[in-house]
Parts: C-alpha cells; sequence; structure tokens
C-alpha cells in the first residue's frame, strides 16, 4: 500500500505551523509520531495535499508539574512517559495506561499530542483525559485558548480544535488524597485497541464512604464516555462487591448503541463495560482503601 501524493513541510516553531494550517486548512494535516496517520495514508483513507510535520518544533516536549497536576507537551514521546519517574509518582494512572499503548516500537515514536488529536474512540489516553478532566492547550491564528476535555472530544476521530489550530499541550489533574484507581480493557492481543476498556475512581471519605467517582468506558462508541448516572449510585455507600455489581449494570444499560464490527457485537461490548466495570471499581476501591 502507497500513500497519495502530498506536499510536505517540517516546521520549525509554533507559528510557522499554525501560519501553514491557516493557509492550507482542510487540505492539510498535521503529523507528529505518524503512528496512527501514516496507515491511514497508506490505506488512502486521508488524502491531505500537504503534511506539516511538528517534530522538529523546540518546547513541545516535556513533562512537568504544575497547577496541581502534570503539563505534557504535545510532543512528547509516549515512551518518556512511560520511563517518567515524575509520571509514575504523580499519575500512576496515566503511566498504567500508557502500558497498554500498542508495543515499545510504537511508543518510541507516538506522541502524547498525536493520540488525543486522533481521537480514536479505544484509544487510552483520550478515556484517561475523560477521567481526569483535562484541559487542552491549543495556537491558533487569534492565539491561545484552552479547552475542557468534554469539549474536546466530540465524536469518532474527531475533535473541537478548528483546522489552524495546533494543540501543544494538554494539564491533567492529580487525584485527590484517598482516591484509588483503575484501567481495566480487553483486547484480542497485547498491544491491539480494545474492544472495551474502563478507567474508574474511587475517593474514599474518613468513615470509608465514596465521596466521589469517576467511571469512563472506551472502545464501545464514538468517544470516551463517561457513565454519570453509575457514578452517582456510588456516592454515600460503603463501596462493596454488591454495589460494584449494581453500578456496573447501570453503567453497561447506559451506553447508546455500543458499535457492532468484525471484532465484536454490540451486545459482546455492552456485556464487556459490566464486567470491567464492577473489576475496575474494586480495584480502585482498594487502592483507596490502602
Amino acid at each position: 500500500m502507497k500513500p497519495p501524493s502530498f506536499d510536505y513541510v517540517a516546521a520549525t516553531t509554533v507559528e510557522e505551523a499554525v501560519s501553514l494550517l491557516a493557509e492550507h486548512e482542510f487540505d492539510a494535516k498535521v503529523i507528529a509520531g505518524g503512528q496512527s496517520l501514516m496507515p491511514l495514508l497508506n490505506m488512502r483513507l486521508a488524502r491531505p495535499g500537504i503534511l506539516i510535520d511538528v517534530a522538529r518544533i523546540p518546547g513541545l516536549d516535556f513533562v512537568r508539574e504544575a497547577d496541581g497536576g502534570l503539563v505534557i507537551g504535545a510532543m512528547t514521546r509516549q515512551r518518556s512517559v512511560e520511563f517518567s519517574e515524575l509520571v509514575q509518582g504523580s499519575n500512576p494512572l496515566l503511566h498504567a495506561a500508557t502500558m497498554h499503548v500498542a508495543h515499545p516500537q510504537n511508543r518510541n515514536q507516538g506522541t502524547v499530542g498525536g493520540s488525543l488529536a486522533h481521537a480514536d474512540p479505544a484509544a487510552e489516553y483520550p478515556a484517561v483525559a475523560t477521567a481526569l478532566g483535562a484541559r487542552f492547550k491549543a495556537v491558533g491564528p487569534d492565539g491561545e485558548r484552552t479547552i475542557d476535555a468534554d469539549e474536546f472530544f466530540v465524536t469518532y476521530l474527531t475533535t473541537c480544535l478548528e483546522p489552524s489550530e495546533l494543540l501543544t499541550e494538554v494539564h491533567l489533574p492529580s487525584l485527590p488524597e484517598r482516591t484509588g484507581w483503575s484501567i481495566q480493557e480487553l483486547a484480542r492481543r497485547h498491544g491491539d485497541f480494545a474492544l472495551a476498556g474502563v478507567i474508574a475512581t474511587v475517593t474514599l471519605d474518613g468513615s470509608g464512604q465514596c465521596s466521589a467517582a469517576r467511571i469512563v468506558v472506551f472502545g464501545v462508541a464514538e468517544k470516551a464516555v463517561r457513565a454519570s448516572e453509575a457514578e452517582q449510585m456510588l456516592v454515600g455507600q460503603r463501596p462493596d462487591e454488591g454495589l460494584f455489581e449494581q453500578v456496573a449494570e447501570k453503567a453497561a444499560a447506559g451506553l447508546d448503541d455500543p458499535q457492532t464490527d468484525v471484532h465484536a457485537s454490540a451486545d459482546y461490548r455492552r456485556d464487556l463495560a459490566r464486567v470491567l466495570t464492577r473489576r475496575a471499581l474494586a480495584e480502585a476501591a482498594a487502592r483507596a482503601a490502602a
């Protein structure tokens, strides 16, 4: 398979990349690590007239603490996240999710910003961003803007970024004290995209009751989705297996028409969501209580 012909420009500054995007708009595609875009080009599912390479732009590859969480540059390689002691210590959920991303060879090239901007509904990073309430910084011709995760992800492979905007960084808040987390997913082979996955966080108060929870299901719909009604069933309750089963049933039942494809049926994905939610809640609650 070979991609269609296209022009190529290696931008050296954010301003240059934004200017090129504004000039070419829908005819342009940004390439960072290329782990998602190149297969689309080779299968001719994407046919841009010009590729704008942002890999040479300095200042977009970093991980640092700020504003009660981590700020990660869009060009930060997934492999850097994997080996970052700061990530392992400050955001173990992100680190665990990274270990589910494809294979080491892919993580060597794949970028944090590339995965988020690609917005694959079965990918781990968009699900983590949704679970943590991430904030994204994008730069366009009119300057910078900050976008909440709930607004950023729109539908399949689609974000709210304008054609002339470039994602430059993401802020991932830290989990509150006495909060446990879990990521559970099922794939046909290690490194494949998940047939279904669940991220759960559970926060316990001093008496051991749940004061807050988040449940995000991914790989089943047009984007990672929060099971908000199921989350509310946990608040004010003392976690136990019976409660987890009820909440998992609610989370699965609340999914609107899970997708059916050659890999799994809608019914199978719904049942996976139920099982994985129960497992994720049990692990998150155990971590919160430890």
